[in-house]
């Protein structure tokens, strides 16, 4: 069993029932043992004129191995409806591997993920589930990897969703 940590982002259609939607999905991939509140946020790069996207967290314990467990994530985000055109295009699901145990890989699907360090709205979410996990190239926290690109723009919606 290898614990799991899993980036949920939404913004078209209806975020908020969507990410409900896909929570129960990744439920039925493992034990979901965490949940961070949920966020909204603007969205980082992609075409212009975008609306705000909605962003979470979940803790997952599973038996999948990371390129199985990305599959069936990317299985769920087909049936929601994405559809993969352009680079940080507006979607109706995003799921992303962030992390898998203490387990480092430059192949798909690369881990830790490769820009998680560098986005609030992927740190917040995860720094509710472990803030103290250290990234295994650089040993910094996840506290303090959000303290250091800040929490400008990023709102609480939600406790539990």
């Amino acid at each position: 069993m290898s614990t799991a940590y899993i980036a949920l982002g939404a913004n078209l259609g209806e975020p908020r029932p969507m990410l409900g939607w896909a929570r129960e999905q990744v439920e039925r991939l493992g034990t979901v043992t965490g949940v961070s509140r949920l966020y909204r946020t603007a969205p980082v790069g992609g075409p212009p004129g975008q609306p705000d996207y909605l962003n979470a967290a979940l803790r997952l314990d599973t038996e999948l191995s990371p390129a199985a467990l990305m599959a069936a994530l990317h299985e769920i985000e087909a049936r929601a409806g994405r559809r993969r055109r352009e680079r940080w295009e507006a979607r109706v699901l995003d799921l992303d591997l962030l992390l898998y145990g203490a387990l480092t890989s430059e192949t798909d699907p690369v881990l830790p993920h490769p820009r998680a360090w560098e986005r609030a709205f992927v740190l917040a979410p995860l720094a509710d589930l472990n803030a103290q996990h250290r990234h295994p190239h650089t040993g910094e926290t996840v506290a303090d990897a959000l303290a250091r690109v800040g929490t400008s723009g990023l709102e609480v919606l939600s406790e539990g969703w």
